[in-house]
């Protein structure tokens, strides 16, 4: 029993970690990540659920009840916006039928007992693991050293030229030829603002990256296998 249930934990890993890690390569040249890799996840999730049914069974009914609220709970923060994206709303419902568990690998994950559903534990973590750019950035522009707040926590200067080239929102506008911080950069104005630069003469701004959602998800997958939730464990340890 135990060896069964190691081998479907470790298939799940080992899923989840490749199709993830497709989707943020696909999702960080094109900014899409197919469909067709959900399907695949949640087709698979499903098997091994079912296998584990027929072989081992299930602990706690409640976990698999919480699959169908994350799927929808996923569908209304993507349509109220307060997701990242279709993708990484997609990948967490696909997640949720792969990993409603926590798993059992060995002694992994190290910190055990969260009474969360695995595939909420995943987002949790990836959001936090999210949280972490702005210090990732702000380290990265001290090296540079270029120091301006808030700009230094967001993104990092770069040439108008490059700019125009790569998955970037610039973090500066131009209000009566004087440059000023933009809090909420647009899509839709990216070129128009870059080009409004240029004919001032000026040669490089602030830009912050268009950061996929999909590169915290995969790393919050993963530290999940091996630590568990760290919103558990910071509450247990600090309690």
């Amino acid at each position: 029993m135990i060896e069964t249930g190691l081998l479907l934990d470790g298939m799940r890993l080992v899923v989840g970690v490749v199709i993830l890690s497709y989707a943020s390569y696909t999702d960080i040249k094109t900014r899409r990540a197919s469909n067709m890799l959900w399907l695949i996840m949640g087709i698979i999730g499903a098997l091994l659920l079912l296998v584990q049914y027929l072989t081992i069974g299930f602990s706690n009914v409640y976990y698999l009840a919480f699959i169908p609220i994350m799927i929808g709970l996923m569908y209304v923060l993507f349509q109220l916006r307060l997701i990242f994206g279709g993708a990484d709303a997609k990948a967490l419902m696909a997640i949720a039928i792969l990993a409603p568990i926590e798993p059992a690998i060995l002694q992994f994950p190290l910190w055990k007992g969260s009474p969360m559903p695995f595939s909420w534990i995943i987002f949790a973590n990836a959001i936090i693991l999210f949280l972490f750019i702005p210090l990732s950035l702000l380290i990265f522009n001290l090296a540079r050293r270029d120091i301006a707040f808030p700009h230094c926590l967001l993104g990092y200067k770069m040439s108008i030229k490059n700019a125009k080239e790569t998955f970037v929102w610039p973090l500066e506008k131009l209000v009566d030829g004087k440059r000023k911080f933009s809090y909420m950069p647009k899509d839709f104005d990216v070129t128009e603002e870059l080009e409004s630069f240029e004919q001032q003469g000026i040669t490089d701004i602030w830009v912050t990256p268009k950061i996929p959602f999909m590169l915290p998800l995969l790393a919050g997958f993963i530290f999940s296998f091996v630590f568990g939730d760290i919103l558990f464990h910071f509450m247990y340890s600090v309690i």
